[in-house]
């Protein structure tokens, strides 16, 4: 049974959730507990290394997930290097999510609105160019 672990910020989008089924072959999406989400959310800017604060999140995937699982990562930058790099020593497969924006523009009086719309096209595994 494949998995998919959610590591971002936002929930998943039900054309996600189907692609990652469809695409990936995932049976079970697993959200992050709410101490951990809300930890992933709200990554200190302030903090000199990353290492100890993210440490919960490896504990998390080591307890969790098995060789061939899938991690969908996003969010802040540093925190995403660490999760990708670990994951893929650790024979997980890291992704993200490709977006098309679109950008719409509604005109009320005097004011002009834009609204950008990401729209999600599919998933991509993060690669390491090898030199």
């Amino acid at each position: 049974m494949t998995k998919l672990f959610l590591l971002f910020s936002h929930e998943i989008t039900d054309k996600q959730e189907s692609d990652a089924r469809e695409s990936l072959g995932v049976n079970r999406i697993i959200k992050l507990p709410a101490d951990l989400q809300e930890k992933w959310s709200n990554v200190p800017a302030d903090l000199n290394s990353l290492s100890d604060y993210l440490l919960p999140f490896r504990n998390w995937l080591e307890k969790e997930s098995t060789k061939g699982d899938y991690v969908l990562v996003q969010g802040e930058f540093g925190a995403v290097y660490f999760i990708v790099t670990w994951a893929k020593r650790n024979n997980l497969t890291p992704v993200y999510s490709t977006t098309e924006r679109k950008a719409k523009e509604k005109v009320e009086g005097e004011k002009v609105k834009t609204v950008k719309v990401f729209e999600h096209v599919k998933f991509r595994e993060y690669e390491i160019w090898e030199s």
